[in-house]
C-alpha cells in the first residue's frame, strides 16, 4: 500500500506536529492551575525533559502522544502501513528512552507520573484529571 500523498508533501505534515505545548498539555496545566498547584514546565536540566514539574509534591508528569510513545492497547496508536520498519523502529526508540528516562527519574527521588492523549479525550478527561489531583494529594 502506497502513502496518499507525495514524500515531500508527508514530510512538510510531519515538521507541523508540534512536540511541546500541545493541546493535551495545555488541557492538564490549565486544569492544575485552576485547582491551585504552582508548576514548571520542561525543566531541561531533568531526564526526558517531562512536561510537568511539581516541585512541592516531588512529582513530574508526561503527557504521551499514543502514537509516538506506542500506547499499547490504544485506537490512536496504530502503525503505518507504509514505510512501517521506519515507524516501528522509531517508536521501539521513544518506548525504550522512556523507559530509560523514568528509571533515572525515580532513582532520584521523582514520582512519575504519565498521562496518555486518549486519556484526555472527553468521554475520559473528568476522571483523568481528578485521579491527577488525588494522586498529587496521596504525595504530601
Amino acid at each position: 500500500m502506497s502513502d496518499t500523498v507525495s514524500k515531500e508533501r508527508r514530510s512538510e505534515i510531519m515538521s507541523h506536529v508540534k512536540s511541546s505545548n500541545t493541546k493535551p498539555e495545555i488541557i492538564v496545566r490549565k486544569f492544575l492551575f485552576a485547582n491551585g498547584f504552582r508548576f514548571r514546565i520542561y525543566d531541561k536540566k531533568l531526564a526526558g525533559k517531562p512536561d510537568i514539574k511539581l516541585t512541592k509534591y516531588k512529582t513530574l508528569i508526561f503527557i504521551n502522544g499514543c502514537f509516538w510513545h506506542g500506547h499499547k492497547n490504544c485506537k490512536i496508536y496504530v502503525m503505518p502501513k507504509t514505510n512501517a520498519q521506519f515507524w516501528q523502529d522509531k517508536i521501539d526508540r521513544n518506548i525504550a528512552r522512556d523507559k530509560e528516562n523514568i528509571e533515572i527519574l525515580k532513582s532520584d527521588g521523582w514520582k512519575v507520573l504519565i498521562i496518555w492523549e486518549c486519556q484526555l479525550k472527553e468521554k475520559k478527561r473528568e476522571d483523568t484529571l481528578n485521579n491527577l489531583i488525588k494522586n498529587l494529594q496521596s504525595s504530601c
